[in-house]
């Protein structure tokens, strides 16, 4: 065994040895104590005192300067740090070594935090089954914030630079402080009762679990989870998460992203929609056009040509009438000649009342006949027979022998047939 009184140790080596003593004699454990000579260094750590009452001792958090900057400590700040004692040996000095911070009393938020999610969660506050969507360019926007922080200004230039016709109606409301949770919970309710808006959004910046804790009361998620009109919530930043967050319908990560997700952008709306009209009009100039074939090639059909024939003879038939009408009144004048000069007067009124009316009658057929459409008879089962050679028209069975083909012109079409 060595002489302690002959061996001689160098101060790195005590330094050494009292490290390797001290890092192995304490697991990691958390501390608290008040933040003093706090020292944000350009190389990204963070080096401070921590102090109580009676005592104090050297802290590093290497790589946490960012943190501690977001988090907005400054000197005088009670913390909670997990980590371990080590031993600086350039200065013969321990110190603890940070691996996490929160503010004090955060476990304790922590577990509230915890407890209500819980609690909430198993009555079915949260039921993604309840979550409705965002309408789609709303016409009206119901903004709960504080109306000077940088979360209302954010939103609004956001907002403006994608539709800038949105109309925005702000509830100003304190987002941090006694009273305010009570008071976001009245304005969400507020603007339900107003009804003219079509989705609310309760929004505020960043920060710590303490100054976000009043979107993690009760009263302001069972407000948001009872509303009738869709609710976002863009609270702090997008690793923030909030009571809030899991009553609203939708969680935005932060307030400029709730803006994106309700406005569209103007410009691109207005090409779709450019876009969709030129489809349209192209379609319908393609139907119009196939109709136009259509009725071009209806009418050069042999359906379209057989009413002119049939009036023609309709035509035929009434000069016929009208020769046998005039013969027989012709032959009642010479067989009553014996009568002339008594009935001269009668009679020639007489023919000319009855020519008058068999003029109007004729007139009246006439009408009737060029009202005659021949597609209405064929689409009541009426067929127009034709011989299949010459294509004239059969009107008696007597004039057609059995065996001759023919054709029967029906209202889709025509059918070639024999006749029995």
């Amino acid at each position: 065994m060595p002489d302690a009184e002959k061996q001689i140790w160098s101060v790195s080596e005590i330094n050494a040895a009292l490290r390797d003593v001290i890092e192995n004699s304490f697991m990691p454990f958390w501390i608290t104590g008040e933040i003093s000579n706090l020292v944000l260094h350009g190389s990204g750590h963070a080096y401070c005192s921590l102090k109580d009452d009676r005592s104090q001792m050297r802290a590093a958090f290497f790589g946490g300067a960012a943190k501690l900057r977001e988090m907005g400590l400054r000197n005088g700040d009670r913390i909670e740090a997990f980590g371990n004692v080590t031993v600086y040996e350039v200065r013969g000095e321990y110190q603890f070594s940070m691996r996490k911070v929160r503010p004090a009393g955060m476990g304790d938020l922590q577990r509230r935090f915890e407890e209500l999610r819980r609690r909430l969660e198993a009555e079915g506050l949260f039921d993604p089954a309840r979550k409705r969507e965002l309408p789609f360019l709303p016409h009206r926007i119901g903004l709960v914030t504080s109306p000077t922080g940088a979360a209302v200004r954010d939103f609004l230039q956001i907002l403006d630079r994608r539709f800038p016709r949105m109309n925005v109606k702000i509830v100003p409301v304190p987002v941090q402080g006694e009273g305010a949770a009570e008071r976001i919970a009245e304005a969400v309710e507020l603007l339900n009762r107003m009804g003219d808006c079509e989705v609310i959004v309760v929004t505020r910046g960043g920060g710590s679990m303490e100054d976000l804790w009043e979107f993690n009361e009760e009263v302001v998620a069972r407000a948001v989870a009872a509303s009738r009109i869709p609710v976002v919530s863009a609270v702090g930043h997008e690793i923030d998460f909030t009571i809030c967050d899991f009553a609203a319908d939708l969680r935005a990560p932060t307030p400029s992203a709730a803006a994106e997700l309700i406005a569209p952008r103007e410009d691109e709306l207005l090409e779709r929609l450019a876009g969709d009209a030129r489809h349209l009009r192209a379609a319908a100039e393609l139907r119009v056009a196939a109709a136009a074939r259509r009725v071009e090639a209806l009418a050069g059909a042999p359906l379209f040509r057989e009413p002119r024939h049939l009036l023609e003879m309709r035509a035929q038939q009434l000069d016929e009438l009208r020769s046998r009408l005039e013969n027989r009144m012709t032959l009642t004048v010479s067989e009553t000649g014996y009568r002339l000069n008594e009935l001269h007067v009668r009679l020639a009124a007489g023919l000319e009342r009855a020519m008058t009316e068999t003029g109007h009658r004729l007139a009246s057929l006439e009408l009737r006949l060029n009202g005659v459409d021949p597609r209405r008879q064929l689409e009541r089962g009426y067929a127009i027979l034709k011989r299949a050679g010459d294509g004239s028209p059969i009107a008696s069975a007597k004039n057609v022998a059995s065996g001759t083909p023919v054709t029967a012109v029906l209202a889709d079409g025509e059918l070639a047939l024999h006749a029995d």
